[in-house]
């Protein structure tokens, strides 16, 4: 068994995060392009790119080491 330090958890988790965001604006990109998609369902999509945002900056904040300037 293999165990990650908790940096290589957030590392793989905000790469996750990383890649169901850009996987949401490639379908808001093509709803907004006549894909066919359902007004509603673009504004869940939406929404759901701003939550993958804020935990995305959440995420980068922790794996930022606090500097002193």
């Amino acid at each position: 068994m293999v165990v990650m330090s908790p940096e290589e958890t957030l590392r793989m988790k905000l790469e996750a995060l990383l890649n169901e965001h850009k996987r949401l604006n490639d379908a808001v990109d093509a709803a907004s392009n006549g894909g066919g998609f359902v007004s509603l369902e673009v504004q869940r999509m939406k929404k759901r790119k701003l939550v993958l945002k804020d935990e995305i900056t959440k995420l980068r904040d922790k794996l930022t080491p606090d500097i002193i300037a």
